[in-house]
């Protein structure tokens, strides 16, 4: 583990699996990201690519039990939560640790009011009357400008819209002012308007915080805007990791390429074809064991690439890139 003070987690070599009618399926391939106290690291890629199962790994919360983490390291504050024991994992989770699950209608309970629920996240950590705790949950409904908290902490989350529910989301992973905060598609289904308040509420409540921010999502234009630092994953793994402004300004895998270039852009001639990826995200059981993007690439991978991992390389500084010879021009 580095022992730089900035650092808040380290995650080395992590690797994550999924027992099936298949056999054994490899989700997260010994993956390696850091994040810093205070800034934001974005996850970035496609559906399937691993994003929500390597953020889910980190807090131990894999789908049992046929979720597993095989092997590495999750260091967080000073400690490995791989090897701590489940009823200290119960005290981070919510409380230095929290998480904004991708669909708030889902991850909220339909049968419990808002205030429940808040208090309940409260209860959990901090040794509080009731009546101190529903102060806590209006005042934090407060704080992401829900209207008239009194009201909403009575209701259910069927009562509110999506963008409601979201902040109610938003609410309950901050209630307890965590260290680290992992928003996975935070904004997923809202309307645009929506989306950029959201991401500016997160914006605004990390600075007041002070806290260090994962933000998983699809977007290259929300990373763009709300990123410090930007992991490209594709089939499990981690092809290409440095600060969002060097990869913008120098992406160098192929996958990362294709990315930026399918994002619309002001500057191309009117009613020209959108660039794409070719293919899809292959399954699991059908993932190459080398090279994993050579099934899509637009250059055809030999046999050795295909069976061969590459190596994952700092090519310059902070800026690392798995360097398969057909999807990396170093």
């Amino acid at each position: 583990m580095s022992e730089d003070s900035r650092q808040l987690l380290e995650v080395t070599d992590l690797s994550s699996s999924f027992d099936t009618e298949a056999g054994e399926l490899v989700a997260v391939d010994d993956v390696d990201f850091k994040v810093d106290r205070g800034r934001t690291l974005g996850i970035v890629g496609e559906s399937g690519c691993g994003k929500s199962v390597s953020a889910l790994s980190l807090i131990r919360l894999l789908p049992q039990p046929m979720g597993k983490v095989r092997s590495g390291e999750v260091w967080f504050d000073g400690r490995d939560l791989q090897k701590v024991d489940r009823d200290e994992m119960h005290e981070i989770r919510g409380n230095d640790i929290s998480m904004i699950f991708q669909e708030p209608m889902t991850a909220l309970n339909p049968v419990h009011t808002i205030g429940r629920q808040l208090t309940e996240a409260i209860h959990l950590h901090q040794d509080v009357s009731p009546e101190e705790a529903l102060e806590q949950a209006i005042e934090m409904l407060k704080r992401v400008r829900i209207p008239a908290p009194e009201i909403r902490v009575g209701e259910y989350p069927h009562q509110l819209s999506g963008g409601m529910r979201q902040r109610v989301m938003i609410a309950m992973a901050l209630i307890n002012r965590p260290k680290l905060l992992i928003a996975d598609e935070p904004t997923t289904a809202l309307d645009v308007t929506v989306q950029a308040q959201i991401l500016a509420l997160i914006d605004e409540l990390q600075q007041e915080m002070g806290m260090a921010v994962i933000l998983i999502t699809h977007d290259l234009g929300v990373i763009a805007e709300n990123c410090d630092d930007v992991v490209v994953m594709y089939g499990g793994r981690v092809v290409e990791w440095t600060s969002t402004r060097e990869l913008f300004a120098n992406p160098l895998h192929a996958y990362t390429k294709g990315l930026l270039r399918s994002i619309p852009r002001l500057d191309r001639e009117r009613k020209t074809k959108l660039p794409t990826i070719p293919g899809n995200v292959p399954s699991l059981q059908e993932m190459p064991s080398g090279c994993r993007f050579s099934t899509r690439s637009e250059v055809e991978h030999d046999d050795e690439s295909i069976r061969t991992r590459p190596d994952f390389k700092e090519v310059s500084p902070g800026h690392w890139v798995e360097t398969c010879p057909y999807c990396y021009e170093g």
